[in-house]
């Protein structure tokens, strides 16, 4: 930055100093960084942006999509895709039209080229932002005590919601919760979570390679995880058949464990996790799977985002065997037999908690 500063008041000494660092902000996008659309990520309430082939960008900013002026020319689209990719050894061509990506800041990346975009490239970021929320900004005092108590007490954890309903930072903010002297191990597909304990291992996936090898999958990753004594796991996101041995990690005395899964209610939280455990192959009934899920997952907490882009809690349900599976959330909050509902014995909760009130 220094010697395209120094470049542009040698080739620009007329300009006042504010225009002059504003050029040489405008030269460095445009040579390493994501040129014309630097200026959106750095906007602290823009979530997404995308560009839906040559021609405009929308972005997601405070929970609203909004078309912006700034405009996108193919060939310099084709660049900041380059820009991208080829760091980490990945490729967005024809022959490699669907790609994903992490920037150096966390943000995810997801690239679609043409032929499968028809009017592409269509490139989407997906910003993270690492702020510190509390348990309080998703849901009121007495079910943040709740949840507050769960992580503390060791409870198994799945975190439910649809796309951008705030799962990943509602974890992050629940992992806050986890006591300092434990060893936490996170694997994801794409890092996000942005834990600030002192004892912290992160691991990631790796795609294949441009030659279709090296592949390291989450289901790896969480095998992995196993071996390196962790007091707790956390999965960013169970999408496939890693569900299976996350089950296994519950149910071997590893408690404790947050993740988090797409899907519209508890129930089809549920739904998914059976789906996926069986995609994994290990020969199970569903009768099985759903005794492993039962005896492994003590709450699912659902999130929602509403109209405004406020992302809740909406649910916390207990997961219970029988057909009956979940409670609702007014059964999670008032049952003063918490502990002993439950699959486990958990240590009892402090003495009259504010939650129990509701």
């Amino acid at each position: 930055m220094e010697q395209i500063s120094e470049l542009v008041r040698q080739r620009a000494p007329l300009l006042s100093p504010e225009l002059q660092d504003s050029l040489a902000q405008r030269v460095e996008a445009r040579l390493a960084g994501l040129g014309p659309l630097e200026a959106l990520v750095a906007l602290e309430a823009v979530s997404d942006v995308m560009v839906n082939g040559p021609g405009a960008v929308w972005v997601e900013e405070g929970g609203t999509l909004r078309r912006t002026a700034v405009t996108v020319g193919e060939s310099t689209l084709h660049q900041l895709i380059e820009r991208v990719v080829a760091p980490l050894g990945l490729r967005a061509d024809r022959t490699s039209p669907l790609t994903d990506a992490r920037l150096p800041d966390g943000s995810r990346v997801n690239v679609v080229m043409p032929p499968v975009a028809v009017d592409g490239p269509y490139l989407v970021i997906r910003r993270f932002r690492a702020c510190a929320l509390r348990l309080e900004d998703f849901a009121p005092p007495p079910v943040a005590a709740l949840l507050r108590w769960l992580v503390t007490a060791r409870a198994n954890i799945v975190v439910s919601g649809g796309t951008g309903a705030g799962k990943t930072t509602f974890l992050n903010t629940m992992a806050a919760h986890i006591p300092a002297d434990q060893r936490i191990v996170t694997v994801e597909d794409a890092a996000e979570l942005d834990l600030q304990a002192a004892h912290v291992v992160r691991l990631e996936a790796r795609p294949p390679s441009i030659e279709g090898l090296a592949a390291v999958t989450v289901r790896d990753l969480v095998r992995n995880a196993l071996r390196m004594r962790p007091d707790r796991i956390l999965v960013g996101e169970v999408r496939g058949s890693e569900a299976f041995d996350m089950l296994q990690a519950m149910n071997t005395g590893h408690d404790g464990c947050l993740s988090t899964c797409h899907a519209n209610s508890p129930p089809d939280a549920l739904g998914r996790l059976e789906t996926m455990v069986l995609m994994a192959g290990a020969g199970l009934t569903l009768q099985a799977v759903r005794g492993q899920i039962g005896a492994a997952v003590d709450f699912v907490v659902h999130l929602a985002r509403g109209p405004a882009g406020t992302r809740r809690v909406v649910a916390v349900a207990e997961v219970r065997g029988g057909p009956e599976r979940l409670a609702t959330l007014a059964d999670a909050v008032t049952l003063r037999a918490l502990p002993e509902a439950s699959p486990r014995a958990f240590d009892a909760p402090p003495a009259d908690p504010a939650w129990l009130d509701l």
